[in-house]
């Protein structure tokens, strides 16, 4: 039976429309069962705290549970191809980090790309680091630090959270500009790091200030200074790196990605719950608890960070030579 033409090309783009009509009718009954959240790091760090700060408030918004999944391993590069290659429909978040944008040149090759393969949803929280040392380290300030490598190249083993995290990148830099030759020791994870360096394992570190901050308010390890440019209100009379090394700073940032090819109408009411927690005093008061600053981003505005950090963070490996281990 042939359909006159004008009936055919109604069936047409009846079929043509009927995707669109599911993904509407999807995001309008968004979420419908639990939503799965996966960050690079195990449980116990500062981001995971974070998230599941967070997570708590997203699940009673959305009135579905949040799932966190602690996925570490390759410098949080397993966390983001589990999120890439989950169904862009919102049940798969990704918790977004400075690291991520560090892995995209400091890996050779990956099975993605960070940009363009996940989705800016919004920002979460800005943890800064921490440059600290084992009490026994004969050592009170950065410039004593850096006097005690020159005089001992080689023989401070220097702890970060992960090879290709930010921590790592900001030992890279030290050892740039301060013209010190120390060991870099990754492990998987602040908490790890924390536990060797309050044992001695380990000499020296740059953790996240939210990981670290009752370990040093208790002196089971000393704070050197902080990388930002400011220092923090959680620990006022510590100074910033850059006020011995002008110059010196590194910030950090974490913030939500979900697959590319997520119907906007999930990603606005994601960003739309994630910043109304961000402005929840409850919530915010716990941040400031653990030394999180929140983060307010639009998808647009938390993309445009990305980019440029992963353009920053590429001369940075580009000039320091790291190496992913």
């Amino acid at each position: 039976m042939r359909l006159p033409r004008r009936g055919f090309l109604r069936l047409a783009g009846a079929v043509t429309a009927w995707p669109m009509v599911a993904r509407g009718a999807a995001a309008q009954s968004y979420p419908s069962r639990p939503v799965r959240w996966v960050l690079g790091f195990p449980a116990g760090g500062a981001t995971d705290l974070i998230v599941r700060i967070m997570g708590h408030w997203l699940s009673e918004r959305l009135g579905q549970p949040i799932v966190i999944e602690n996925k570490p391993g390759a410098s949080t590069n397993l966390a983001v191809q589990a999120v890439v290659t989950s169904p862009p429909d919102g049940y798969t978040l990704l918790l977004a980090l400075a690291t991520n944008a560090i892995n995209a040149t400091l890996y050779e090759t990956l099975p993605f790309n960070f940009l363009r393969d996940i989705a800016p949803v919004s920002g979460l929280a800005d943890l800064p680091l921490v440059m600290e040392v084992n009490p026994s380290l004969p050592v009170n300030t950065v410039a004593e630090l850096v006097a005690y490598a020159k005089a001992n190249p080689g023989r401070i083993n220097f702890a970060s959270f992960g090879t290709g995290t930010i921590s790592h990148l900001a030992i890279e830099l030290l050892k740039v500009m301060a013209g010190i030759d120390v060991v870099h020791v990754p492990y998987r994870g602040g908490a790890p790091l924390i536990t060797d360096l309050i044992a001695g394992q380990v000499q020296a570190g740059i953790d996240a200030l939210p990981n670290s901050l009752p370990h040093i308010q208790r002196g089971a390890v000393r704070a050197l200074a902080l990388t930002p440019a400011k220092r923090s209100d959680a620990l006022p009379d510590v100074p910033t790196v850059g006020e011995t090394i002008p110059g010196y700073e590194v910030t950090t940032w974490s913030g939500v990605g979900v697959p590319r090819g997520t119907p906007a109408e999930i990603i606005e009411r994601l960003h739309r719950e994630i910043n109304a927690g961000l402005r929840d005093p409850a919530i915010r008061a716990r941040f400031a608890e653990v030394g999180a600053t929140p983060l307010f981003y639009t998808p647009a505005e938390f993309g445009a960070l990305m980019a440029a950090e992963t353009e920053k963070w590429a001369k940075v490996v580009k000039f320091s030579g790291a190496k992913a281990d």
